[in-house]
């Protein structure tokens, strides 16, 4: 019964570093969107409405592949 429950323990221990390893891609890839939109706004000041239109859209699923990882830490356990 007392391994069972230090399992559950440590599965959940698991299930928080996944996680905070897996947020880190998310991290860097809206730093790479962002500093994208500003490198091209700088070099054509007038594609700035496009440029925002894709940086919005790329931010979105990176997102939502952080979101999936919170719902995957939560189902494991955390």
């Amino acid at each position: 019964m007392v391994l069972a429950q230090d399992a559950a323990n440590i599965n959940s221990g698991l299930a928080a570093i996944g996680y905070g390893l897996g947020a880190i891609g998310p991290g860097i890839g809206v730093g790479l969107i962002w500093a994208a939109v500003i490198n091209g706004t700088a070099r054509q000041p007038e594609a700035q409405s496009k440029l925002m239109g894709i940086a919005w859209t790329t931010f979105v699923l990176v997102e939502v592949l952080a979101l999936i990882g919170l719902v995957v830490y939560f189902i494991a356990g955390g």
